[in-house]
């Protein structure tokens, strides 16, 4: 459970026996179901993470809501996934490696469902470098999430599916590969962060003449 489940749900519990105290225990209830509803909101399973080669995860729960070319001209895919209210909220790492820029942008808290939320909401840009490869996921707040949440800083290594934040109730988390990626999932699909694979990213050219090179030296001996 995050600790952010204590912030909502302790005071209310003080509030419902408050309330039931000075009038009768039956108005605490609804207020009491609150409480209980924000335990059951922060909630952090683990999760079991694929350790196939290339392969990126789901930095959330959700549904996958659009598998497509990014309409920024960047010539990478992009694959949305839509948190409602009752998704688990906490974020993921889809790649191991390192953080190389995060940038938190201002904006508006459009319905994350909507293609106009990926530019035009409150959202952070976290950029990841690993295995030669480079990969962008953002954090997209929805109508009602105002607040995302961010843990790690540029420079710190993260493994692929490790917890790295959380957007505070419904929103969006958008996923950028590189064309060549093999995606695994397609419109309609549920996810689930750290554990769902939505893609396998193809080796660089580099990396396949440097394992070319290897072949070649082990055959020599």
């Amino acid at each position: 459970m995050v600790s952010d489940a204590y912030y909502y749900a302790v005071p209310l519990i003080g509030a419902a026996l408050l309330i039931g105290w000075l009038t009768s225990p039956l108005w605490g209830i609804p207020v009491l179901v609150l409480a209980g509803f924000f335990f059951w909101f922060f909630r952090d399973p683990d999760r079991l993470i694929p350790d196939a080669a290339g392969a990126v995860v789901s930095p959330a729960d959700g549904k996958v809501t659009d598998v497509a070319p990014s309409p920024d001209g960047s010539r990478r895919t992009r694959i949305s996934v839509f948190l409602s209210v009752f998704d688990v909220h906490v974020n993921r790492s889809p790649m191991e490696g390192v953080i190389r820029d995060v940038v938190y942008r201002k904006g508006k808290f459009l319905n994350a469902m909507g293609s106009d939320s990926a530019e035009q909401n409150e959202q952070n840009i976290v950029t990841v470098e690993g295995g030669g490869q480079v990969l962008i996921f953002k954090q997209i707040a929805g109508l009602l999430a105002r607040r995302i949440v961010f843990t790690k800083n540029v420079g710190e290594h993260v493994q692929r599916g490790e917890r790295v934040g959380m957007i505070k109730f419904g929103s969006r988390v958008d996923v950028l590969l590189n064309a060549s990626a093999k995606v695994q999932v397609k419109v309609g699909d549920r996810v689930k962060g750290g554990a769902s694979v939505l893609a396998y990213l193809a080796p660089e050219p580099q990396q396949l003449a440097s394992v070319g090179a290897a072949q070649t030296r082990q055959g020599a001996v």
